[in-house]
């Protein structure tokens, strides 16, 4: 079997974004620092991650997907076997632990820069609705039609990264109830469901 050039650069891109997670174990590279710096922590070349990633906010936002992808796949277990409130908590928690800080931080800078040039950042963006899927999944699962769970889900996780800004940006300002307030805010799921359940038996 021949490989065109096009498969053998996407297989050459993912050993080189493995190799990336790999150096910065599980963190981002600070956005201060040179694609030459990290491409000298990665043992790879600067050549290479330029032609692969295109800039250090290339880096960023390919790596941020990567790990967010990982991320997923135990969230996505989670969800398997609980609740949208439990699927909320473990996403909060996993993103509020400490180890998590530099990743936090670089989601909210390639979000500013993808907000400037969104045509640069099309595979980071589209990303993007991966938790709002799964919430709305399991919304629907409990007993919401498909646009309310929906819309549910998107106010959800529109609070989840507002308040992670927050904690960001002030963390002294940090609410101790926050699950508690993404959770009003992301809509009363029960009581919907007993307004289906009246109009059902209607």
């Amino acid at each position: 079997m021949v490989l065109s050039s096009s498969e053998r650069n996407g297989d050459a891109r993912e050993r080189l974004l493995a190799r990336l997670l790999d150096a910065f174990e599980g963190a981002l590279p600070a956005p201060e620092v040179s694609l030459r710096e990290v491409a000298a922590r990665a043992e790879t070349s600067h050549a290479l991650l330029r032609y692969h990633f295109g800039s250090l906010p290339g880096v960023l936002a390919a790596m941020l997907k990567a790990q967010r992808t990982r991320d997923n796949e135990a969230l996505l277990e989670a969800a398997r076997h609980g609740t949208f409130d439990d699927l909320v908590v473990a996403i909060w928690r996993a993103y509020t632990s400490p180890d998590q800080l530099s990743r936090v931080r670089g989601f909210f800078h390639v979000v500013g820069l993808a907000a400037y040039n969104p045509e640069d950042f099309r595979e980071f963006i589209d990303s993007l609705d991966d938790l709002t899927r799964m919430l709305a999944s399991l919304a629907e699962r409990e007993g919401l039609g498909t646009e309310e769970a929906l819309n549910s889900a998107t106010v959800t996780v529109a609070a989840i990264r507002g308040l992670l800004l927050q904690k960001v940006l002030t963390p002294g300002a940090h609410s101790e109830d926050a699950v508690a307030l993404i959770l009003r805010m992301g809509g009363d799921r029960s009581g919907s469901r007993t307004r289906q359940g009246r109009s059902s038996d209607r």
